[in-house]
């Protein structure tokens, strides 16, 4: 029998990892941006991490504005929202050298939305095969590194 081991999954299993209040409100407030895996910040929406990705280098940018709906965004916030995915491409492009992406946003929890009452968008870096059979037949993914080691990379990429 295989076994995969992510000791990191504990303190979410036994509730240590569930979180109060919406993140895209409080990572930003906190000021603690390698704490939170917080990649960038522009004047109206930052570049962060998934704690929970579908592969390595999964981000998502969210405006500040609190809101579940597209429509409450001013146009400057949603120009660097949209400036902000493409930088976040870049920076993955630089690290990771993916052979694509997937870019989107889940409106509405029934969309898929984990967090569904601020928009953001999700970037998530692909390569031919990423898809195994953990994925297709356990409804597992293997993620093979760290959030804090994808970060550092991410770091890395920021002065390329």
């Amino acid at each position: 029998m295989e076994r995969l081991w992510a000791p990191w999954r504990m303190e979410y299993i036994a509730g240590g990892g569930k979180s109060t209040g919406c993140i895209f409100c409080r990572y930003p407030s906190e000021q603690d941006d390698c704490g939170n895996h917080v990649v960038e910040r522009g004047e109206h929406a930052f570049i962060v991490l998934n704690a929970y990705p579908y592969s390595n280098g999964h981000l998502m940018v969210a405006p500040y504005h609190h809101t579940a709906d597209l429509n409450e965004l001013s146009g400057e916030e949603i120009l660097d929202t949209m400036a902000l995915v493409r930088r976040s491409v870049n920076l993955l492009t630089a690290a990771y050298k993916p052979e694509g992406f997937n870019i989107g946003v889940n409106l509405g929890r029934v969309a898929g939305a984990g967090i569904a009452d601020h928009v953001h968008v999700h970037i998530v870096p692909r390569w031919s095969g990423d898809t195994n059979f953990m994925a297709a037949v356990g409804d597992v993914r293997v993620i093979p590194e760290s959030l804090d080691s994808v970060y550092q990379r991410l770091e890395g990429a920021r002065d390329a």
